[in-house]
């Protein structure tokens, strides 16, 4: 399967919500929908967990995905992915990967092929 990066450099692939969606997996909604609830202590119900990924167009999104500052920012911008922007990397992205330094890792490597 091919990789599915994010906007903000997430990779979709390998993110609960959207392989829960792919194989149709209620194990993965209720582990993922567990997890979540206490990392970021909230109660979110297995039901939620469905995502077609944050660069799919007119799919299934997760709740912070419709809400997601840098995912509104890529799309008005008609990006592929914060790598491809002018303003690589933003004051949104720099604070952003101070909690997710792989979501740069993955940018700054599609960034050098470009």
């Amino acid at each position: 399967m091919s990789e599915m990066v994010s906007i903000c450099g997430l990779k979709c692939h390998e993110c609960g919500a959207f392989i829960a969606r792919r194989d149709d997996d209620d194990k993965v909604r209720a582990e993922t929908a567990a997890i979540w609830s206490k990392m970021y202590d909230t109660e979110l119900k297995p039901e939620s967990i469905n995502c077609d990924g944050c660069t799919s167009e007119g799919g299934v999104l997760f709740n912070h995905c419709t809400v997601c500052e840098m995912r509104k920012c890529g799309k008005a911008r008609g990006v592929v992915n914060c790598a491809h922007c002018d303003d690589y990397a933003c004051d949104k992205l720099t604070e952003f990967f101070k909690m997710v330094p792989e979501a740069k890792e993955t940018l700054d490597a599609i960034r050098a092929t470009l």
